[in-house]
């Protein structure tokens, strides 16, 4: 992928990845008890969809942009934050929408290696106490901001998959997190091109010794060109109870608009581990 994500902000994988957020937060609101959000590979927390990178590509128009109309349903909460945060042009990013509904005790944590970027997500939560930015390698962040002193809370892990062996990386940081904080939730998302690495990457967390992981996929057509994005999944470890259900909702009422017919397109929810 061309990766620096103002190019891809808004598509179909954006989409997947948001409106799942979104329940995983909710689910966690279900307890009193603060909580904490670790996102790994935070980005600039916003996109402009006027910018040139969006224009350029246009993946937008063909994801967020043909749920605008959305009021009901499973996607109706998240498209409604996306309006309250200036959607369109403004489409906010999994930093903006996780800090949107943490409550007062709640805390993010965003990491962020990228100098430019890393200065405008800084800027961004500049002066909010709940919110910390730090210019580190994610990978590095998982063991070293892991666990967390509330006791309970998210991981997101979304790395831009440019480089070589990130599958490999992800399946062994979200081990070592199972390893030191059994009990916290961890949302990895996953580009799906090809079946072959997606397979590798499944097996690997499988056989990792992980309790209690889901994989939540949807892909537009039959994945077998790995020069294009077919599909992406979310993998889930510790889902919260009924997330599975909403899950499912959410990824049929995704396919319904953004699916275009083609040869192959479908979502699933698998179990890789039980609890």
């Amino acid at each position: 992928m061309n990766y620096r994500h103002a190019f891809h902000a808004g598509n179909f994988a954006d989409c997947v990845k948001h409106a799942l957020l979104l329940r995983l937060l909710r689910r966690l609101e279900v307890k009193e008890t603060p909580f904490r959000v670790l996102d790994t590979h935070a980005g600039i927390g916003t996109y402009d969809l006027t910018g040139s990178e969006a224009e350029r590509t246009g993946e937008w128009q063909r994801g967020v942009g043909r749920l605008m109309d959305i009021t009901e349903g499973p996607l109706a909460e998240w498209l409604s934050l996306l309006k309250r945060a200036g959607f369109p042009p403004v489409y906010p990013g999994s930093p903006t929408l996780a800090r949107m509904v943490l409550r007062p005790n709640d805390r993010l944590v965003l990491c962020e290696l990228h100098e430019q970027d890393h200065a405008t997500l800084r800027t961004l939560f500049r002066g909010d106490p709940q919110v910390a930015v730090h210019k580190r390698d994610g990978w590095e962040a998982l063991t070293a901001l892991t666990p967390f002193q509330e006791k309970r809370g998210l991981i997101l892990i979304d790395p831009p998959f440019e480089q070589e062996g990130e599958f490999e990386r992800m399946a062994e940081g979200m081990a070592a997190v199972a390893h030191r904080f059994r009990a916290g939730v961890q949302a990895a998302w996953y580009p799906i091109k090809h079946r072959t690495p997606v397979r590798a990457f499944h097996t690997a967390l499988a056989e990792s010794g992980i309790r209690d992981i889901i994989t939540c996929e949807l892909w537009l057509r039959e994945p077998t060109d790995p020069q294009r994005l077919n599909g992406c999944g979310v993998a889930v470890v510790n889902p919260p109870w009924k997330f599975e259900e909403e899950a499912g909702a959410i990824l049929e009422a995704l396919l319904e608009h953004l699916g275009e017919g083609e040869p192959g397109q479908g979502f699933a929810i698998t179990r890789l581990a039980d609890e």
